[in-house]
């Protein structure tokens, strides 16, 4: 079998928030990456044994006292080395350039005209040598290192990108990696390919392929249990899994009563039916609400969730004989985001549950088979397993499920409620063709009661709100901008057919300062 991860580049972050992107986009160009901090041993890059370096962008400006700096070894290992933004403020001065304060600071999109085609902006002009790109930097380049020439510049900017081919050393200081970057994908896959000579062996099915191969030698003839939710992530492992050991692997799904609508069902039917994999469906709606019950705070429910779901799993766990591995539906994001905030680089914004934490006398081997995995390539794995588009490419659904979008006190009528909304708004919103326009579309519980007039009646009932965003990285996003008209047929659906429903709201907060979710 072929060692897709051979050809591997090594990503080194400086603090951008769009690092995570830079990685994404070189394994999209079918090349192996990994992303470290900027302070990663020397030991350690050399071990990696990468066929090109990627310096990150970041905050800080190379002006302050003690901001980072790329280890050396970088400039001596002989590989080509791409500095983004701050990446290429940190190269310019370490070679001997000068960095300097902007007088106009470049932030959105800019025209860079390409004053020298070299390998890295190859293809990346339009009829009048020029290209749109994204800026974010104060600082800029001024004085270039000893060997490098300018390849391209904006008013305000004489270095906007430059290259020193004989060291295969490149710099930008825009960023390749936004969708706002018009050829910023080529860029990319002219630096991993035609630069770093990287061919394009990470895919789904080899690492399909990789990965059933790695499990089938860590596993052996021992069992697995899985905590299947129905989400992506975990509906992706138990279909590799199954692949990879057939009946050796039980999953265990833990209906808690807060799902969406025949979700239990579909996911019985989906992965028990259909795929012919063992899953135990644990019915445990009494017990959540019960657990529930007049608890407002929402760090307050989901703490008791994820300690109730660590309780029913354990339960079934515990029925189960010979089970040697747990395996849990870990990506890449959650690896460099728990390493990050050891280092103290990150801040909990809402507490999440796993199957980790499990009693101590539930002794598990771990098994993580999307560990080293972006969620987009989970999803193609997804597909390339024979799930079903419309799952994998479902949005994103809280792990407390509806307990956090039922506001204040979780209660089954309040759920009961909800999930039809809910339904309702997809079903409205998949018919028009804006489910797919939409990052993340949900209905929101409001325990407050509203007057309504029904036939010659009045009513009070519950409010229902409504939030649908439009987002690449979930980091930012704005309200979609539905049509009114189709916002009026959902709501009209709504109070037609919930009762006990009086009015519909449509949520028109971006984030920040609103966060997606309501709780």
């Amino acid at each position: 079998m072929t060692n897709i991860t051979a050809d591997r580049i090594l990503i080194l972050d400086f603090g951008s928030q769009y690092s995570q992107l830079i990685a994404r986009r070189v394994r999209e160009a079918g090349v192996y990456s990994e992303m470290y901090a900027y302070d990663i041993s020397e030991e350690d890059i050399r071990n990696f044994n990468p066929k090109g370096i990627i310096l990150s962008g970041g905050p800080e400006s190379v002006h302050i006292e003690g901001s980072p700096r790329a280890p050396q070894v970088v400039f001596e290992l002989g590989v080509p080395v791409l500095g983004i933004c701050y990446g290429f403020q940190t190269m310019s001065e370490q070679l001997g350039g000068k960095v300097e304060a902007g007088v106009v600071h470049e932030f959105g999109y800019a025209k860079i005209d390409i004053t020298h085609q070299d390998k890295l902006l190859h293809g990346i002009a339009d009829e009048n040598n020029q290209s749109q790109v994204w800026m974010s930097h104060g600082d800029k380049v001024a004085r270039l290192p000893e060997g490098f020439v300018s390849t391209s510049s904006t008013p305000s900017c004489p270095f906007a990108s430059a290259s020193d081919e004989n060291r295969k050393l490149y710099g930008v200081q825009f960023h390749p990696e936004v969708t706002h970057t018009a050829k910023g994908v080529e860029l990319i896959a002219n630096f991993v390919h035609k630069i770093c000579g990287c061919g394009s062996e990470w895919n789904s099915d080899n690492i399909i392929e990789m990965r059933i191969a790695q499990l089938k030698q860590q596993i052996g003839d021992n069992k697995v249990l899985l905590g299947l939710s129905g989400g992506v992530d975990s509906s992706v492992v138990a279909a590799l899994l199954h692949r990879a050991i057939g009946d050796q692997l039980t999953c265990v799904f833990v209906d808690n009563g807060l799902l969406r609508l025949n979700e239990g069902d579909q996911v019985m039917q989906m992965f028990g039916e259909n795929m012919g994999i063992r899953v135990i469906r644990a019915d445990a709606e009494e017990r959540f609400l019960g657990a529930l019950a007049g608890v407002t705070d929402p760090e307050a429910k989901r703490k008791i969730i994820g300690r109730e779901f660590i309780e029913v799993f354990s339960e079934e766990a515990r029925k189960l004989d010979g089970v040697k591995f747990l395996a849990q539906g870990t990506i890449y994001p959650d690896v460099i985001e728990s390493a990050a905030s050891k280092q103290g680089k990150a801040h909990v914004i809402k507490s999440h549950h796993n199957v980790g934490g499990l009693p101590d006398d539930l002794a598990f081997e771990l098994v993580e088979p999307l560990r080293d995995l972006f969620k987009d390539e989970v999803r193609k794995l997804g597909v390339a397993l024979g799930i079903p588009a419309h799952m994998i490419y479902r949005h994103p659904f809280p792990g407390p499920g509806l307990g956090v979008r039922i506001l204040g006190e979780v209660k089954k009528e309040y759920a009961d409620i909800l999930r039809v909304a809910d339904d309702i708004f997809m079903q409205e919103l998949r018919a028009s063709g804006w489910y797919d326009k939409t990052a993340q579309a949900f209905a929101v519980f409001q325990p407050v009661k509203s007057v309504g007039v029904v036939g010659d009646g009045r009513r009070y009932a519950w409010v229902i709100a409504l939030r649908a965003v439009e987002t690449v990285d979930f980091m930012t996003a704005r309200f979609a901008h539905l049509p009114y008209e189709l916002v009026d047929k959902i709501s009209t659906r709504i109070m037609n057919e919930i009762r006990d429903v009086s009015r519909v709201v449509y949520d028109v907060s971006s984030k920040p300062p609103a966060t997606i979710e309501w709780e």
